[in-house]
This record gives structure tokens, C-alpha cells and sequence, in this order.
């Protein structure tokens, strides 16, 4: 019988998720997951060893050396051969957030959806909202509401904030590409560019009538892939690849 997989601990997200060289057109993606990325950013920038990289990330010291050593050889990969490299998926799980309300449990068959939330309406820029309204939908119907604050949580750290919420869909207006691929790496279903009445939206998704933009982006001056130049705009378990 084969051992269960262990999902690999993040504690921050990585600011840029795609480099590619500026003297060439890329015609090839080296992809690199999101625990390797973390094996990097604790070993090389951080000066820690593998044994230390081990505990942070709560795996095995040979699973580190694993990932450590895959990822050596992406950024060898692209660095000679002028590849794009991009940073995306994994078996990860984020640092757990601190909520400091009670959420109480989520029912076995119930979906929970979270709405950046302001005054009863949704907020539009997902890195900003100091709230979320939290939904918990049962057969279609609303069952439970709570609003619930971030505690000033910045858009790289929302992610694992609507995750520690168990949270399986969220439903904003504008939001940044690095948010968007955040929510994806934990499994959170995303509807963005909705606007108006936070009740009334969760109402249509429940009876799967919910007008969105699968393309939303968040409209401050975009840059680097995507991101906002306001650093916003931005169910334990793993997310796969």
C-alpha cells in the first residue's frame, strides 16, 4: 500500500510567478511548482539547511532534497536554454491564518462561499477587503451567514485566509492575476467581476444562475504578468497540480 501523499507547507507566496528572457522570444515553459519554489526561496535566500527547510515546510529532509534539487535544475533550464519559467500548482497547503472568529464547523454536504464584502454590497478590489461574508449553502438554499474581518491581510496572505475558512468559492470584482493563481493552487472556485448586492449574488450562485467574468482583472495599473501595482488584487487540505 502506497504511503499518503504529505501536502507541503507554504509560507509565502511568491510576489512574481512568471520570468522569461528580454533578448529573445521564449518559445518553451519550464514549469515550477509552488513547494519547489519554497525549497528555493528557504535554502537560497533564506540561508536555512535542508534539515530546516524540512521542518518550515513539515516534510521529510529527503523530500527536500528532492524538490530542492528539481528546482536547481528548472532554473538551470531556463536560465541556459532561455526558457520561460513559471511559477504554478503543487501539493502545498499555506501557512495556517489566524481567524480570530469563531467560524463553527462547515456541514459535511455544505459549500462554503466567501464575498469580499462592504456594506452589504461586494467589495471590487479583492487585496483590499477588510471583510469577508461568509455563505454556507445546503441544497441550493443559504443556511448560515457570517461576516468575518481579514485582519489587514494582504493579498499573498488571503489565500490561505479563505483556506484555514474552508472556504470552496469566492465570489469578488476585480482581482489580480497572482491572487487568482493563488486561489487556484488551494482549489477555491473563483467568480470575479460581480458586482452589486453580496446576498443577492450568493442567492443566484446557489441556484447556478450567477452572471461573472472569468476574465476579471483588477483595473489599477497592472504589471509584472498580471499583478496590481497596489500589492492587492489579489478546506484545508492539498491542491493539486
Amino acid at each position: 500500500m502506497p504511503r499518503p501523499f504529505r501536502c507541503r507547507r507554504i509560507e509565502k507566496l511568491p510576489t512574481f510567478r512568471s520570468f522569461s528572457p528580454d533578448d529573445i522570444e521564449a518559445g518553451e515553459t519550464v514549469r515550477m511548482t509552488l513547494d519547489e519554489f519554497e525549497a528555493l526561496r528557504l535554502i537560497d535566500d533564506e540561508g536555512l539547511t535542508q534539515e530546516e527547510c524540512a521542518v518550515r515546510m513539515k516534510i521529510s529532509r529527503t523530500t527536500v532534497t528532492a524538490i530542492y534539487d528539481s528546482a536547481r535544475k528548472k532554473v538551470a533550464d531556463s536560465l541556459v536554454h532561455g526558457k520561460r519559467l513559471l511559477v504554478v500548482g503543487g501539493h502545498c497547503e499555506f501557512e495556517p491564518v489566524e481567524i480570530k472568529q469563531d467560524l463553527g464547523e462547515k456541514g459535511s454536504n455544505s459549500m462554503r462561499i466567501a464575498v469580499t464584502y462592504e456594506n452589504g454590497e461586494i467589495f471590487q478590489h479583492f487585496g483590499h477587503t477588510e471583510q469577508f461574508k461568509l455563505y454556507d449553502v445546503e441544497d441550493g438554499k443559504i443556511v448560515k451567514e457570517q461576516i468575518v474581518d481579514t485582519n489587514g491581510s494582504g493579498h499573498g496572505a488571503l489565500a490561505g485566509f479563505l483556506q484555514a475558512a474552508q472556504v470552496d468559492a469566492l465570489i469578488c470584482g476585480g482581482i489580480g492575476m497572482g491572487a487568482q493563481t493563488a486561489l487556484a493552487d488551494v482549489g477555491i472556485r473563483l467568480y470575479g467581476g460581480v458586482q452589486g448586492s453580496a446576498d443577492s449574488a450568493v442567492k443566484a450562485l446557489a441556484e447556478g444562475k450567477l452572471e461573472f467574468d472569468p476574465n476579471a482583472r483588477c483595473d489599477h495599473h497592472e504589471h509584472h504578468d498580471g499583478e496590481c501595482g497596489h500589492d492587492n488584487c489579489g478546506k484545508h487540505g492539498c491542491a493539486g497540480n
